[in-house]
């Protein structure tokens, strides 16, 4: 019979020409990692699945930012500030439930420490807006409730990947499979059953920043597309 651990040696060469030949067979950090176990017969192997979905939620962040002489008119105009972004939000279409305070603060600003020159206030906020038709208008309300106010960036999601992520999930277990069957098949071994899985979900929000003025286009936001993953480990018993 053919030992396992020389079975599994050929075939890495095996890939490992076939990658610089140029065929079909491409090394990748995870779909590589094979693991056996010959004390109790076991191979484990990581197998991969993605999905393509399109967003359907953004995230807005935004906050106001004011400097006055005194902490306390910094402060007051800082909150003040905020009331004025929150009603120009809620007025273009976000819930006043889907509003977020994520920043407060209030500091001195040095002339040369340890003489203060004034006090910088500050308050965000995070929108999340449900209905990307609105993205842009509510993107210029925010950039219009004054000069105090900057855009910090936005985030689109996916509300429910659930759908997706089964998807993900099915494609990993199958190729974590069919790897696992070749590698039994190269040591001379057949498949048994599974004894343990673990999965980890790669992919996510895709965060973008503001830099500069606004594009004057008002369709200038897109969601795009994003790539929902799992990898997920396998262990197999092998017979």
């Amino acid at each position: 019979m053919i030992k396992l651990a020389d079975a599994l040696a050929a075939s890495a060469v095996a890939l490992g020409m076939m990658s610089t030949l140029g065929g079909t067979a491409h090394a990748a950090p995870e779909s590589a990692r094979v693991v056996v176990d010959r004390a109790r017969n076991q191979v484990a192997v990581v197998g991969q699945g993605a999905v393509s979905a399109a967003p359907d939620v953004m995230r807005l962040s935004a906050a106001v930012e004011l400097r006055r002489a005194t902490a306390g008119e910094a402060f007051a105009a800082a909150r003040a500030a905020a009331v004025t972004l929150t009603a120009a939000l809620v007025k273009a279409g976000v819930s006043a439930d889907d509003l977020t305070t994520n920043e407060l603060s209030l500091g001195p600003e040095y002339e040369t420490f340890p003489k203060v020159s004034g006090y910088r206030g500050a308050q965000g906020v995070e929108a999340i807006v449900r209905d990307l038709s609105k993205a842009d208008r509510i993107i210029d309300a925010a950039a219009a409730a004054g000069e105090e106010v900057r855009l910090n960036g936005i985030t689109f999601e996916v509300s429910n990947p659930g759908r997706a992520m089964e998807a993900a999930r099915a494609a990993a277990f199958k190729d974590a499979g069919i790897k696992a069957k070749q590698y039994a098949a190269l040591a001379g071994r057949q498949l048994g059953e599974v004894v343990e899985i673990t999965e980890e979900v790669t992919g996510g929000p895709v965060p973008m920043t503001f830099a500069g003025s606004l594009a004057q286009d008002k369709a200038s936001v897109s969601p795009g597309r994003q790539t929902l993953g799992i990898n997920v480990r396998v262990v197999y018993m092998l017979r």
